[in-house]
């Protein structure tokens, strides 16, 4: 299944929506679920589905990123490429500074354009697209055998939402044999409930194709405002391809904090056993729902607790002071709650820090 498909990760995000939460941090180390961090979606996704190597598309703070995944992602049977950097960050042990080449990249196609060496090499026959900010498990093989047996220009994933969410989505829309007849990012007025799931697999020469063309224009260097809008003008054959189960876009602060709530649900549709393991992976971790002092949450063999934690995710390293009541909320690695204190609906940074979502959950995306 592998041969032929080049996948690439697009990890840019600075994570300026995330308020305290993004600070001192790329949007794609966010840790998330008491286990893991954002990335490790897309890349646990990419080794469960045999691909042996993602080629990492970044340029915030490329280095930081880099140090981190080299660590956590170095496996004999999987890898994250660096692209222009990766044999000097190799061969340097580590050591060497990582510099950009060129004008800065504006959007998610300037960075398969800007280093399409390494991503339309030889022998890649398709790309596959995805994204560091998205929760989910999935399996890209189908996908990607489907999209080979059509013989389709892009195959996107995409997910059926409530429509009153649409609007902050891709929205996408199908005619009776499956084939893509309608695009539009963010509508106002949404006419489907079905939305682009944020990743999809290109034929290869088609994709570089309408990066060329588009190039040089007055575009807004993105793959959804303008790749998918320029293809499904020129008539390509774009087909859909369903994501059951749970999908998740973390966009900003509220999402963040209602995707951990799903996560203690009564029935989540995603579970623990799901989630990556790399923070902390020696520390044991479980979904616990009536134990002293803890009500339904998700949390680390070494939780120190001396109040009361419900409904809650605690990453490894957390303390709850005497008398303290977490609800609700989401307890970052080594994030300490004082004695007495009363947390509710709220994020507790590394540094303590309490940060609560900026608006009501209205304004949220689907968990579905």
């Amino acid at each position: 299944m592998a041969d032929g498909v080049r996948a690439v990760l697009l990890a840019g995000g600075e994570g300026r929506r995330m308020g305290r939460l993004g600070h001192g941090r790329l949007k794609p180390l966010v840790p998330f679920g008491g286990s893991c961090r954002l990335i490790d979606f897309s890349l646990a996704n990419a080794a469960a589905s045999g691909l042996g190597e993602v080629l990492l598309l970044s340029q915030y703070e490329e280095r930081q990123l880099m140090d981190d995944l080299h660590e956590t992602w170095w496996r004999r049977d999987f890898r994250v490429h660096f692209g222009p950097y990766d044999r000097g960050y190799r061969e340097g042990a580590g050591h060497r500074p990582v510099r950009a080449d060129g004008p800065p990249e504006r959007g998610t196609a300037d960075a398969l354009i800007r280093k399409a060496p390494y991503v339309f090499g030889v022998g890649a026959s398709e790309v596959l697209v995805l994204h560091a900010d998205h929760v989910y498990r999935f399996d890209y093989g189908p996908l990607i055998e489907r999209h080979r047996r059509s013989g389709a220009a892009l195959t996107l994933a995409y997910q059926r939402i409530e429509r009153r969410y649409v609007h902050l989505f891709g929205m996408v829309e199908f005619d009776p044999a499956g084939q893509l007849t309608g695009f539009v990012e963010k509508p106002a007025e949404p006419t489907s409930d079905l939305v682009f799931a944020a990743f999809c697999v290109f034929d290869a020469a088609t994709l570089h194709r309408y990066l060329e063309k588009l190039d040089g224009t007055d575009w807004q260097h993105d793959i959804s405002r303008d790749v998918i809008p320029a293809m499904l003008a020129g008539g390509e054959r774009i087909l859909g391809h369903e994501v059951p189960g749970h999908w998740e876009d973390i966009g900003t602060v509220d999402r963040y904090h209602r995707a951990h709530l799903a996560l203690v649900d009564d029935n989540p549709s995603l579970t623990l056993p799901q989630l990556p393991r790399t923070v902390r992976p020696d520390v044991p971790r479980r979904l616990v729902t009536a134990a002293p002092g803890i009500t339904h949450s998700v949390v680390p063999a070494d939780l120190h607790n001396e109040g009361r934690i419900e409904r809650s995710v605690a990453f490894p390293g957390v303390r709850i002071g005497a008398g303290a009541r977490v609800r609700r909320s989401v307890l970052l690695p080594g994030a300490s709650v004082p004695a007495g204190a009363e947390i509710d609906g709220a994020i507790v940074l590394e540094d303590g820090f309490v940060q609560q979502p900026e608006s009501s959950y209205a304004q949220g995306g689907p968990s579905a």
